[in-house]
């Protein structure tokens, strides 16, 4: 089963010599997959669930994808599913999907960094990648949440974009991929670009990654077993403020006061802090106000590695390896979890 939510995987361009001048989420899922030959005589399912640009991603989008995989994966006949996602907020999305999911099959997102009539485009070999991980993972019994980018296999609660535009954009922080795939030998340009012509656009296919020597893990990382019903309540607001030279908490009360009057108040804060979660004196008395008045609030960092490690005699609760965005996530899924028990 193949669930389509748009992204740059799906994107087009006039010109495909100016791929950086595209429209995301142009083409159907299914679109996607009569432009990948490998694909062809697979038994594949493919359903739109969402056409956006992932950088304007939100909980309702997030929600239909949750139904959808709900219903997909209790079929038997499904071994897994794959995402078809932009790469702009899929760290977010693989975070949630793997506290939400259940581990019993595998879920598997992928994106690309060009669009689909770039003379780069990855998406094709991404996608056919993303589809030969779930055929793996089942035969091997694994389940849980991965993205499948460029190659690499990397784990929904440690995967991360980190670089904006290279081929090779996303890594694991601190964490290695899972799995380095060997490299199928992918069909010929011809081939692709044939393929895509019968779509109406006109592409040239780049080469493939050198091959690399495959190992699969014999368990992935846990999923969190949340259930896919938190996606049916109204999220509550949480933001992210950055620790910055200068910052005196403007943000944070500018926030609280205009939480007076909205429908949906302030509940969290995720501070993306100086080195190890520090901040600025200014803002932390901001936040202080902030807490006084129920808010919630975690501190992670701007640094790309490391996270904030828990350390005794911290004010407020260090967030260990995720992204700022992925915490961001974290703490929303807390609050919501605290308010079902109440």
């Amino acid at each position: 089963m193949i669930l389509g939510t748009g992204g740059t995987i799906a994107g087009t361009a006039q010109d495909p010599s100016r791929q950086w001048d595209y429209r995301a989420a142009q083409l159907s899922v299914s679109q996607l997959v009569e432009a990948v030959p490998a694909l062809r005589g697979v038994p594949l399912e493919t359903v739109q669930v969402a056409q956006v640009d992932s950088k304007d991603m939100s909980w309702s989008v997030w929600r239909a994808l949750g139904r959808a995989l709900h219903e997909h994966l209790e079929r038997d006949e499904v071994a897994g599913v794959v995402i078809t996602h932009g790469t702009d907020t899929l760290e977010e999305t693989a975070y949630l999907l793997q506290a939400l999911h259940d581990g019993a099959k595998p879920v598997v997102l992928t994106a690309a960094m060009f669009p689909a009539t770039s003379p780069q485009a990855d998406g094709p070999t991404n996608l056919r990648d993303a589809v030969r991980v779930v055929q793996e993972a089942s035969r091997r019994c694994l389940g849980g949440v991965v993205a499948v980018m460029h190659g690499r296999v990397w784990s929904a609660s440690a995967v991360r974009k980190s670089h904006s535009n290279a081929p090779d954009a996303f890594d694991g922080g601190d964490a290695p991929p899972l799995v380095n795939l060997r490299r199928e030998p992918v069909e010929s340009d011809e081939d692709v670009v044939k393929a895509l012509a019968k779509l109406g656009f006109r592409a040239q296919r780049a080469g493939p990654a050198e091959p690399a020597e495959e190992s699969w893990p014999s368990a992935w990382h846990p999923c969190g077993r949340w259930g896919w019903g938190y996606l049916e309540a109204d999220p509550p607001r949480v933001e992210i403020v950055c620790s910055h030279a200068d910052a005196d908490g403007w943000i944070v009360r500018a926030m609280l006061a205009h939480a007076q009057t909205s429908a949906r108040p302030l509940r969290g804060i995720v501070v993306a802090g100086t080195g190890h979660g520090t901040m600025h004196a200014g803002l932390t008395e901001a936040l202080r106000e902030a807490v006084r008045q129920g808010v919630t609030v975690w501190r992670s960092s701007r640094v790309a590695r490391g996270g904030v490690l828990p350390r005794e005699g911290d004010e407020w609760p260090g967030v260990p390896y995720l992204t700022a965005a992925q915490a961001r996530v974290a703490l929303t899924l807390s609050l919501l979890g605290a308010s079902r028990k109440e």
